[in-house]
């Protein structure tokens, strides 16, 4: 018994050596592995590469910038994000008159000072998408004819295969009391049935939200990127006196949004204001007064009087002539600041009109521009995604007296 009982236990020994031995055997295979099949088996980091020791060194591939440190499956597509800038950019010679027939070959353009690449461009005979803004509000409401009338002559004055948006205002029953909103009338078409039955549907509205409806343009009808035979030739045309007085949204956040979109900025800025101030005057207890609202007065105050308690601009009526007519005229000029600046920093311009009699003749003119504007596209040469501004230059070559504008600028998305 004890002679079979060590036969047992020496067997038993045997068996577990050679699971060992096993075992160390598969570790040493596993070691000795080839490392490049050892690689496609792990995860690979986009914008790093291994070198012969096994580390890792950053590669120059402009197609994987965007994605440098993101952990990226084997199979997986890697998708390279790129954002193509687009110029509005309008030629005009000594008397101020567009010049059409250029070709890319004429255009340089320059990202903060640094040359790029235009990969596309659009001249005057690719078809363009414009939001028509008409501010039906205040003053003009009494002579809804004229803005209507003005605006079939405008797009009557565009080509047909241009697409057109209307935007108007329009009161809303909110809490009890009639309150101003954006309208969007019709959406992008060339259809101009359907856009002359679009204008004679516009209303009137108590409140002018002018920069929600310029946020409304740039974040829902031009939300998308632009068709391709379009190519970037996008514009907001607005009939208004740009004064804004019940926008939830505020100024900087309306210029942001058309940033973004790339869109050209024309205005026919009509003159209201001795209209509006002759009925700031009157007693509040007249039916034919006008008063700042409340977001009127605290807009006045958070660039003006600061300082300012917000109690004493909080009640229109207690407020004394004087300081009803500075606080408007003040606002009026803001208004025309903020006006010119979006112009000029998108490549638009500003028409002015005195009245609404006038407004048909400067809807002409942007008519005219509009038909000889191009489009210069390209995609930055710095692909970093900081939020930071960025200055865009465009020159001439081969084009004696002339003049260029262009867009000034943009804004590349921030990484978030």
């Amino acid at each position: 018994m004890r002679v079979q009982s060590f036969e047992i236990k020496l067997l038993t020994c045997l068996v577990t050596a050679l699971c060992l031995v096993a075992v160390i055997s598969l570790a040493n295979n596993a070691a000795t592995q080839d490392p490049q099949q050892s690689n496609q088996q792990r995860p690979r980091r986009v914008g790093t590469q291994q070198t012969s020791n096994g580390t890792q060194s950053n590669t120059n591939s402009q197609s994987q910038t965007n994605s440098v440190g993101e952990e990226v499956g084997e199979g997986d597509v890697v998708r390279v994000e790129t954002q193509l800038v687009s110029v509005p950019t309008v030629v005009t010679d000594r008397t101020g008159h567009p010049i059409s027939g250029l070709g890319a070959r004429n255009f340089a353009v320059f990202e903060d000072g640094k040359p790029q690449t235009v990969t596309n461009f659009a001249t005057a005979e690719a078809p363009f998408e414009i939001a028509l803004l008409l501010d039906t509000s205040g003053s003009t409401r009494d002579e809804l004819g004229l803005i209507r009338n003005a605006a079939n002559a405008f797009i009557s004055a565009l080509r047909p295969g241009d697409h057109v948006a209307i935007v108007a205002f329009k009161n809303i029953l909110r809490n009890g009391s009639n309150i101003a909103t954006v309208d969007l009338v019709s959406t992008l078409t060339d259809d101009r049935k359907l856009l002359g039955n679009a204008i004679t549907n516009i209303g009137t509205s108590n409140g002018t939200p002018f920069y929600d409806g310029l946020g409304r343009i740039a974040n829902q009808i031009f939300r998308d990127p632009p068709r391709e035979e379009v190519r970037g030739r996008r514009a907001v045309v607005a009939l208004t006196d740009g004064v804004d007085s019940n926008s939830d949204s505020g100024y900087v956040d309306a210029r942001a949004s058309l940033a973004r979109a790339g869109v050209a900025c024309y205005f026919i800025q009509v003159s209201t204001e001795d209209y509006v101030e002759d009925r700031l005057l009157k007693d509040c207890q007249d039916d034919g007064r006008l008063s700042l609202s409340a977001k009127q007065l605290e807009r006045f105050r958070q660039i003006y009087v600061p300082s300012a308690q917000k109690e004493d601009y909080q009640d229109f009526c207690r407020l004394g002539p004087f300081e009803r007519m500075d606080i408007s005229r003040q606002l009026y000029n803001l208004a025309r600041r903020e006006m010119n600046e979006l112009a000029k920093g998108t490549g638009g311009k500003n028409f002015a009109a005195a009245n609404l009699q006038e407004a048909r003749a400067a809807f002409a003119q942007v008519a005219e521009e509009i038909g000889k504007q191009y489009s210069l596209g390209y995609y930055p040469a710095n692909k970093t995604r900081d939020g930071k501004f960025r200055q865009i230059r465009v020159e001439l070559r081969g084009v004696k007296d002339a003049q260029v504008r262009a867009r000034e600028g943009y804004y590349p998305p921030k990484r978030q």
